[in-house]
Parts: C-alpha cells; sequence; structure tokens
C-alpha cells in the first residue's frame, strides 16, 4: 500500500466535541455539522464518535450524504441543510431526514409524498425554514414569510420544526453585517410567531460564533471546524490575525503523514523536479515522499512550504508534482528511506497546522483539510 495516509484521532474528537457542548449548555443544543464527508475526516465514523458522545443532531449538505450517515449506522437526527431537489422527497421520509425548506415547493413536495406512503395525519415531516437575513443565499426573505407560513399552517403533515439564518461574517468580531442579520433574524422569529407557528429550534451560530457571538445562539448551535480542532474567528477586527482570546480549548483531529520513497545526495547547481523550478545553491540531500496535488497537497506550496522530519523542519523544495513531493533533509541526520514525514500534524516541539497552510497558499482552513482526496485512506486512532 502507498505509505500516505491520514489519522483521526477519535479522542480529540469526542474532547472537542465536549468542550463545545459544554460550552453552550444548557441554552444551545449542539447540531454537529459533519458534511462534506466531516470536512475530510469521515462523516460516518466521525459522527459514530460524536453520537456515542451524547450528538443528537448532525447537520449534512445534501440527502445523499445525509443517506449515507443512516446507512453507517447513524440513528440521530440529521438535517439537510442545502435543501433537497425534486425526486429525493421519498429518501427525505424513507430514511428519515429532516430538510431545510425556503420556498411552497417544498412543502407541496413533501405533503405528496406523504400522501404517497400513506403517512397518517399523525405521521409529521419536520423541516427546518431557512430565511435569507442578508447573505443573499439560500433562504426565503423575509418579506416573503407570512405567505409561506400560511402553506405551512395549511400543511398535514410537513411541520415547521426550525428556523434559521447563515451568518456572512461571524469570522470577523466587529463586522457591522453581523448586527444587521441579527437583528433580521429576530424579526423573521417574530413574524413566524405571529403567524401562529411555533418552531423548537432557532440557530444562527457556526464555530465562529460561538464564542464571539453568545447572542447568536439561540437554542441551537452548528459547529463544524471547531469540532475538528480549529477554532475562529478568522480575525478579532475586520482585518488581522486570529486572536487567541476568543479560542476554545479544541485538539486538531487529524494528522497527514507519509514516508521517504528515496534519499539522493546532489550537488550545488542541480536542477531539481519538473521546470528545475528549483535550483540547489550547495550540495544538498533531498528525499523524495510518496504525496502530490493529487493527494491534495496543494501545489502552491512548492519551495515554499515544509514538512517535518524526525522532529524537525524540512523545506519543500521544487514543484510539487501529482504523486510526488521532494524535500530538503540537508542538516537532519539519520534520516533514511521508510522514514515518517508529517505534513500536517504535531512532532516534537513543531507543529504544522491547517491554519499555517491556508495562510501560505492564500486559502482558509476548510478548504486544506476538505482538500486531502479520497486516496489518502483515513485511520482511525484513539
Amino acid at each position: 500500500m502507498r505509505p500516505t495516509w491520514a489519522e483521526v484521532s477519535l479522542t480529540a474528537l469526542r474532547h472537542n466535541f465536549r468542550t463545545v457542548q459544554q460550552y453552550v449548555a444548557p441554552k444551545a443544543t449542539v447540531c454537529a455539522v459533519v458534511k462534506a464527508d466531516a470536512y475530510g475526516h469521515g462523516a460516518v465514523e466521525c459522527a459514530h464518535a460524536m453520537e456515542r458522545e451524547g450528538a443528537v443532531w448532525f447537520g449534512v449538505t445534501s440527502v445523499d450524504e445525509g443517506v449515507r450517515l443512516r446507512q453507517g449506522g447513524i440513528t440521530g437526527r440529521i438535517l439537510i441543510l442545502t435543501g433537497f431537489w425534486r425526486g429525493e422527497e421519498e429518501a427525505v421520509a424513507r430514511y428519515d431526514l429532516t430538510p431545510t425548506i425556503w420556498d411552497w415547493n417544498h412543502i407541496e413536495l413533501l405533503e405528496d409524498i406523504a400522501e404517497k406512503l400513506k403517512l397518517g395525519p399523525h405521521d409529521a415531516l419536520p423541516v427546518h425554514l431557512k430565511v435569507d437575513t442578508g447573505m443573499s443565499r439560500l433562504g426565503v426573505a423575509i418579506a416573503d414569510l407570512p405567505a409561506l407560513a400560511e402553506v405551512l399552517r395549511e400543511a398535514r403533515h410537513v411541520v415547521l420544526e426550525g428556523l434559521f439564518t447563515h451568518l456572512a461574517s461571524a469570522d470577523v468580531i466587529d463586522a457591522p453585517d453581523t448586527n444587521a442579520q441579527i437583528r433580521r433574524f429576530d424579526d423573521a422569529v417574530t413574524a413566524v410567531v405571529v403567524s401562529g407557528l411555533s418552531p423548537v429550534y432557532y440557530h444562527m451560530a457556526n464555530s465562529a460564533a460561538l464564542a464571539t457571538r453568545p447572542e447568536t445562539w439561540k437554542n441551537m448551535v452548528r459547529p463544524g471546524l471547531s469540532l475538528y480542532g480549529y477554532y475562529l474567528p478568522f480575525a478579532s477586527v475586520v482585518s488581522g490575525s486570529p486572536d487567541p482570546s476568543y479560542e476554545l480549548p479544541v485538539k486538531p483531529a487529524l494528522t497527514w503523514k507519509t514516508r521517504i520513497l528515496q534519499v539522493r545526495e546532489v550537488g550545488a547547481g542541480q536542477p531539481l523536479g519538473y521546470h528545475g523550478a528549483y535550483v540547489t545553491q550547495a550540495p544538498a540531500r533531498i528525499a523524495v515522499i510518496p504525496v502530490g496535488y493529487a493527494d491534495g497537497l496543494n501545489r502552491q506550496l512548492s519551495s515554499r512550504g515544509r514538512v517535518i522530519v524526525r522532529h524537525d523542519y524540512a523545506s519543500i523544495v521544487g514543484n510539487i508534482a501529482m504523486d510526488l513531493t521532494l524535500i530538503d533533509i540537508t542538516g537532519i541526520p539519520g534520516v533514511e528511506v521508510g522514514d515518517e514525514v508529517m505534513l500536517l500534524g504535531e512532532s516534537g516541539h513543531h507543529a504544522i497546522s491547517a491554519w499555517d497552510i491556508a495562510s501560505l497558499t492564500g486559502t482558509i482552513p476548510y478548504e486544506v483539510l476538505c482538500g486531502i482526496s479520497d486516496r489518502v485512506p483515513r485511520k482511525y486512532v484513539e
């Protein structure tokens, strides 16, 4: 087997879930977001670990993600955060999924499938209604809420269980648009209650809003990135760097590793890799590792990033290829073929985090974690 793999610590994952749960208790229920295969960590395995820790709600992107959780043995509630497509309503009902809605057509489809499946008058299909409070993405406009509430009141099987929105700038502590979104959501809550509906759950907060915006917790929160060990906000002000005073004590759950495939001595002036993009300035000891951009190692790290070998940093040199990468191990004694190389994680007093990689590649930790490809096997450890 190709020696490139990711290890997911279920111990760290459970710790992170407990940390978030205890932080918001008893005010809010935690909906653990496991979309995008749990941000690259493995949705079924992570959901099982958190379910054993007491998680009762899970958030996914789509119906097929929800079905995979059910087929994997997850018994908790599953919220489909981006709704469902026409034709998926039967899977929603049969797999006991809770869809997001924002349009009367969603209600019509669910009512029709309830009739087709001959559900009784007391067999409810719960839904969560998403309100657009300013992100201009998914959701019903606040002006259209009264009309949609009327359709929900007349539905025989569809029951409004939750009302929620999505914050556009929760990762920026003092962003004025977040205050505006909070006000609009409160207006939406009032409109829904005045219409005669009584949702059980109200939710706004993602990981970024947990510590910085307690007023957004309502009675449910939707942490994602923090469950996997990375905390937000990105910035303490509109422009800046992560502020540790707002961090929850969560631990990165994933480490990414490979092994040295070959070691070679090269002279000064030697071009390395594709296009000779890096030329040695002095004699060097170069190692080849079996990982590349097809595994999710961002090509922007070429001659910029680093890895950890024998508890020391080794620079990436030359262009990262599809399957192979070169690292400079000059000055690290005793490095041999087969030695473990840390791409993401901690070794001794050295660490490389998803934040570190994101800052070098001009992206965010989410993309770093989700970008580790399927051909990198995940191993679950305690």
